[in-house]
């Protein structure tokens, strides 16, 4: 069983907001805007802001499609990462606890990928965890039968799940970038 964390510290994980990423999710303007909001609500009421950045042959470090969508604030922290999960062989576990953060808000792209990959990550690893509901997306996808899985669709579908998937000792919800409360 995963430690879990004790306290109260939350810290908003903002997920490879990478500009090729973006360019072909769906509703990116809409989504964008959303983690802007709710990074401005962080950064307001003093919650840490961590980024996380993919790297690999389709976002090669500094080319176009590898910067990041929105700006990091001055001494935000951001994470390279080349797997889905936000977790597996990068440095955010020592940057989480370098803030002491035992609650986790988590927004980006793409959804059935690294997101859920993080969000299953962090409840792993002990961490309290709010989806963005609103703040997240990805691009739909054609399976070999030939059936299409619509974006729309894998955004609802981890949205309902984070509502009702159970930790001992830990919570997972979700909440839309206007109703983020990060006090809780």
């Amino acid at each position: 069983m995963a430690t879990v964390r004790e306290g109260r510290r939350s810290v908003l994980l903002v997920v490879d907001v990478q500009k090729g990423v973006m360019a072909e999710a769906w509703d990116a303007e809409r989504v964008v805007a959303n983690v802007a909001r709710t990074v401005e609500r962080a950064r307001s009421t003093g919650v840490p802001v961590v980024w996380v950045q993919h790297n690999d042959e389709e976002l090669p470090r500094n080319t176009e499609p590898w910067e990041l969508a929105l700006e990091p604030g001055p001494g935000e922290v951001v994470v390279h990462k080349n797997f889905n999960s936000s977790f597996e062989d990068t440095t955010l576990e020592d940057e989480l606890a370098k803030i002491g953060a035992t609650s986790i808000t988590l927004a980006g792209a793409a959804t059935n990928w690294c997101i859920r990959a993080t969000a299953y990550g962090a409840l792993d690893r002990g961490y309290d965890l709010t989806l963005v509901s609103d703040a997240h997306t990805t691009g739909g996808f054609e399976l070999a039968s030939g059936k299409r899985v619509e974006a729309e669709d894998i955004v609802t579908e981890l949205n309902v799940v984070m509502q009702w998937v159970t930790y001992p000792g830990r919570t997972s919800r979700t909440a839309t970038s206007d109703a983020i409360d990060f006090s809780t």
